[in-house]
């Protein structure tokens, strides 16, 4: 006789869908939101595993690092779901195949939340509803709170339960690579997304000074006969920027970073990027490493090298 097949309920998906929401509740500085994660699967893992020792294996599994942006952890969510119901049914899904899939789809997903909530739906919902309550009109913060919250809502279950399928058809060709594939394509992802983001996010600015050359007259702007005022404020602006792009000073300062950045913009803040992936490979504490961060970085400012 074939042994029961334990399977995931809507209602079990929904519990892990609810509990989501509170992904950032114990956000550490160590693993980030693992214990957010850990928490929403709680609901799945108590229906596939029956002994605690296969709860605990289970949980500490998913107590390893996890960052990403909050709602687009929902798809993850759905194809690790899905990875357990088949682990625990007997299919040959292993703790670094769970974890690899995680891995590697949080890092593009990571970036691509931020400009669609953030910078997106959240700024055109909430002009909505400001639009509304500029008026003194009750209904804008009630229309903003309203949208956002089905909008989020809504994304955050169909996008799990998308994962959630996608995860099942994974799992039926394990044999083929399939898993490795996507795990591998999405790494690659990852590692382009977080090249695109090393400019924007991590800045170096090296302050000695190599330079100081005097401009010549005309080439500067001449503050002892710019008028006072709103006036002067717009010839100054004339100035500089908008029309003859003349110097703030008559002696033009050349900085080591305003060199590198003729070299190669942003090579300080790829190495050290290098750096730190380099620590973590070595098992590094990422408490660690923030922590020297902080104190070279202090020295530094302190000795007049940043």
């Amino acid at each position: 006789m074939a042994e029961k097949k334990v399977t995931l309920s809507k209602k079990d998906r929904m519990a892990v869908c609810w509990r989501s929401t509170f992904l950032q509740g114990s956000w550490n500085y160590e693993r980030m939101q693992n214990g957010g994660w850990a928490y929403s699967m709680i609901p799945a893992l108590k229906k596939l595993y029956t002994t605690k020792e296969d709860r605990a294996a289970a949980l500490k599994r998913h107590l390893e690092f996890f960052n990403t942006h909050p709602y687009l952890a929902a798809p993850i969510l759905g194809v690790t779901l899905a990875l357990e119901e088949d682990r625990a049914n007997g299919a040959p899904v292993d703790d670094v195949a769970i974890n690899g899939v995680k891995v590697g789809m949080m890092g593009p997903l990571a970036g691509v939340g931020d400009p669609v909530f953030w910078f997106t739906a959240r700024p055109i919902i909430g002009a909505l509803g400001a639009s509304l309550a500029i008026s003194g009109n009750i209904v804008g913060p009630i229309l903003f709170f309203v949208l956002w919250n089905v909008l989020r809502i809504a994304f955050l279950w169909y996008t799990q339960e998308f994962g959630y399928r996608a995860g099942s058809k994974i799992t039926d060709d394990l044999s083929g690579g399939l898993l490795q594939k996507v795990t591998r394509g999405a790494a690659m992802m990852g590692m382009f997304v977080l090249g695109a983001l090393i400019e924007r996010w991590v800045s170096i600015k090296f302050t000695p000074v190599v330079s100081k050359t005097p401009v010549q007259k005309g080439g500067y702007i001449d503050w002892d006969h710019i008028p006072s005022g709103a006036k002067g404020i717009k010839e100054v602006l004339t100035q500089w920027n908008m029309g003859k792009g003349m110097s703030l000073d008559k002696i033009k300062v050349t900085t080591l970073q305003d060199n590198l950045d003729q070299l190669i913009p942003g090579l300080a803040a790829l190495l050290l990027t290098f750096l730190c992936m380099w620590l973590l490979k070595k098992k590094v504490s990422p408490i660690v490493i923030i922590l020297g961060i902080f104190i070279v970085g202090i020295i530094a400012h302190v000795i007049g090298l940043m």
